[in-house]
């Protein structure tokens, strides 16, 4: 008579686990219970800022500030909305009512603008004692627009920076315009932003390089040096004092239409006040045309290795 063996304790506990996951995974494979048809009105018939606010929604979908509040992926712009104007619920069941919203306006909505860019990097907080000060007549919604930024804005800016910059500097724009030489704007992609620093602190008018030059270094490095022989930069003065930034009736765009002008401007011991720079000598009579072309042989100009004179 054969007898049948018992099986092993351990077969019997790997049999017990594998029918326990078998109905776990047939548990999790249930479909869960949807809304009822009563939530699912409810949610469908909550009203939304997109339903009066549609062109503002839509944009707002690329807005950074979207990405910011609701992260990456596809977002309800809606939702992003009360993060800055507030819960816009008793606005909306009074038809629009707009003293029922917080609105961004002036010094105001500045304020608003810096809980949270106050830490952000960059030097935002230097908005409240920089040249852009805050202020009725400037402030963050004088050149920003939250809502319907210029076209492929990186910053928000409610006017491509050429434009925005000249709405108030109107000096420097009519210099733009009247110069006969001036730095191209629009074309390279260069513009205002690139030599001057919107949040910069009051007295740091330029943006200065990573060494703390002037920018005109950034585009000009062949004219940085250091040389033996220094002239103006290093010495006496900056790329400024001899160089119109914006625009100028020179072909080099400097401060005066002719060369000799600028140089006697420091080049000379007429009073008042005795000035930088060694006086020309006796042969050199400027009222004959040969010598007021001062660059046929000073050529270096910025600076010399060979001759104390920057001559060839």
């Amino acid at each position: 008579m054969k007898h049948r063996l018992a099986a092993p304790p351990v077969l019997a506990l790997v049999a017990g686990l594998v029918a326990a996951a078998a109905a776990l995974r047939a548990q999790t494979a249930a479909p869960t219970p949807g809304p009822t048809p009563a939530h699912a009105a409810a949610a469908a018939e909550a009203p939304k800022c997109g339903d009066c606010h549609t062109d503002l929604v839509k944009a707002f979908a690329a807005n950074p500030h979207t990405r910011a509040f609701l992260g990456k992926g596809t977002v309800d712009p809606n939702d992003a909305c009360g993060n800055c104007h507030g819960d816009g619920t008793k606005h909306m069941e009074a038809g629009g009512d707009a003293s029922l919203i917080h609105a961004f306006k002036g010094l105001s909505g500045s304020e608003d603008c810096l809980s949270c860019h106050q830490n952000t990097p960059g030097p935002h907080d230097s908005f409240q004692n920089g040249p852009h000060a805050n202020s009725a007549a400037v402030n963050c919604l004088t050149c920003h627009s939250i809502h319907n930024a210029a076209p492929k804005s990186e910053h928000l800016v409610a006017k491509p920076p050429v434009e925005l910059c000249g709405s108030c500097h109107r000096n420097e724009a009519a210099s733009f315009r009247a110069k006969p030489y001036v730095h191209r704007l629009d074309r390279g992609g260069m513009s205002c932003v690139d030599c001057h620093a919107p949040h910069a602190r009051r007295g740091e008018p330029v943006k200065m390089t990573v060494q703390g030059e002037l920018p005109c270094l950034d585009c000009h490095a062949e004219k940085r040096g250091p040389f033996v022989f220094q002239h103006v930069v290093g010495s006496g003065g900056t790329c400024l004092s001899c160089h119109e930034s914006h625009g100028s009736n020179n072909p080099n765009m400097l401060q005066w239409a002719q060369v000799s002008q600028l140089c006697l401007s420091c080049h000379s011991q007429t009073p008042p006040p005795k000035t930088y720079g060694s006086q020309p000598p006796s042969f050199h009579d400027v009222r004959s045309p040969r010598y007021r072309n001062c660059t046929t042989c000073h050529v270096a100009v910025h600076g010399s290795n060979v001759s104390p004179q920057l001559l060839k």
